[in-house]
């Protein structure tokens, strides 16, 4: 399974990702453990998971990232808004 996630940032901004392990990815992006999370995120921590959506493959899941990714931050928030965490 592969899963697209969006994170609201400590300073209000949105990141857009792709990962197969959601929790684990989530823990990274706030330096738990690792430096593995993203450099956007580094200065942006804590992190919240603010949406995720579940793909069987990651050619769907690709498509959807880039897909959001293209989004305004309005766009993002109301995603958000209208879909809970899967």
């Amino acid at each position: 399974m592969f899963y697209i996630y969006i994170l609201k940032c400590a300073d209000k901004t949105l990141y857009t990702g792709i990962t197969t392990d959601l929790e684990r990815r989530v823990a990274e992006h706030n330096g738990k453990g690792t430096k593995m999370g993203a450099k956007y995120t580094l200065g942006r921590r804590p992190v919240k998971l603010a949406y995720s959506k579940k793909f069987k493959n990651r050619s769907a899941a690709s498509k959807e990232e880039a897909r959001i990714k293209k989004m305004t931050k309005q766009q993002k928030t109301e995603l958000i808004l209208n879909k809970k965490i899967s």
